[in-house]
Order: C-alpha cells, then sequence, then structure tokens
C-alpha cells in the first residue's frame, strides 16, 4: 500500500471514530427514564425512549424520539404518542435523573448529616429514607410518583443507605458501639 491509502485509512479511521464517540456521548445523555404529563388524563407518566435511534439520529442532525415503553401500555398502547413534543421541547428537563439532580443539589444526607456531593448515577447512587426510617433505593420506586415522593422521603448518601439495610436485613450480626453513639 502507499502512503497515500495510509494517509486516507487514517482520516476514515479519525472521521469514524469521531463518530463513534459522538454516538456514545449523546446515548449517555439521552437514555433514561423521563416523566411527561399524558395528553389523554393529564397525569404523569413515566415514559422509555429509543435512546441508541435517538442518539445516531443527534450525531447527524436532532434527535428523532419514539416510545419504547409507557406506564399506561399496554392497555394504551394504541395511543397518539403526543407526548413525544414535551420530549422534543425539552429532552433533558424531562429526565428522572435530572429532576433528581436537582433535588439532592445542597441536601445533606437524613441519617449521618454529610451533604450529599455531586451524584454518580452509575455508581453509588444516593437513596431515600422513607417516613418509616427504612431506605430504598430508586430503582424499587415508580418513577411517576416522583413529586410524590420527594414530599414524604429523604436524602441518604449511598454509604448509610448500604448501612442502614444491612441493619434492617441482619439485625442478628450488627453490634451498636455505644461509645461512638453518645459522640454522636
Amino acid at each position: 500500500m502507499t502512503t497515500a491509502a495510509y494517509l486516507v485509512l487514517a482520516i476514515a479511521a479519525v472521521i469514524a471514530g469521531f463518530f463513534i464517540v459522538q454516538f456514545v456521548r449523546r446515548y449517555q445523555q439521552l437514555k433514561g427514564t423521563r416523566l411527561v404529563s399524558c395528553p389523554e388524563n393529564q397525569q404523569t407518566v413515566a415514559v422509555e425512549v429509543d435512546s441508541k435511534r435517538a442518539a445516531l439520529a443527534a450525531v447527524v442532525g436532532k434527535p428523532r424520539f419514539e416510545l419504547t415503553e409507557c406506564t399506561r401500555w399496554p392497555e394504551n398502547k394504541a395511543c397518539g404518542r403526543q407526548c413525544l413534543s414535551q420530549i422534543e421541547a425539552a429532552p433533558f428537563d424531562c429526565l428522572v435523573r435530572t429532576k433528581l439532580n436537582a433535588w439532592y443539589q445542597g441536601k445533606s444526607c437524613g441519617v449521618c448529616g454529610k451533604k450529599i456531593g455531586p451524584i454518580e448515577w452509575h455508581h453509588h447512587r444516593p437513596a431515600l429514607l422513607r417516613p418509616d426510617r427504612a431506605t430504598v433505593e430508586w430503582q424499587d420506586l415508580e418513577a411517576e410518583r416522583l413529586d410524590e415522593i420527594l414530599l414524604t422521603h429523604s436524602p441518604v448518601c449511598w454509604n448509610c443507605h448500604v448501612i442502614e439495610t444491612f441493619r434492617r436485613t441482619h439485625p442478628d450480626r450488627v453490634v451498636e458501639n455505644p461509645w461512638r453513639l453518645s459522640q454522636m
């Protein structure tokens, strides 16, 4: 192969790498559960979009959204999908993680009192403290009830969630240190 052929291959590899990086970045931004108001009954519903297709469209232009899941399906799967206009108008604002990031910002853990810093959704996610003082993870809750949940629950850091879950599930293996408790 000639130098020109190597140069063409190198340029093609750089361009392909650029598009792959853009696709992965867009996919990470666009994936996730979204909350929208159902046009039929004006209630909040949780929806999922085809993030791969939207990311691919976003790399070459503007993202195109298609619903893949809705909490009102399968009963109402034949709906007109008018809720997509809400997603197209604000694709990131309706993401559950965007709403939760805003809610956690500046808050402290309801157990240890430590400030909850920037959230890493892929690693050590914060949890919630229910009114009965049990901790719960986000994946165990119904996303469409987010507003109601945020009014009645408190934020909890990952470490306290792990400790409290162990304490709740294995009470026979927990020994409290009375000296440390008296210092708190």
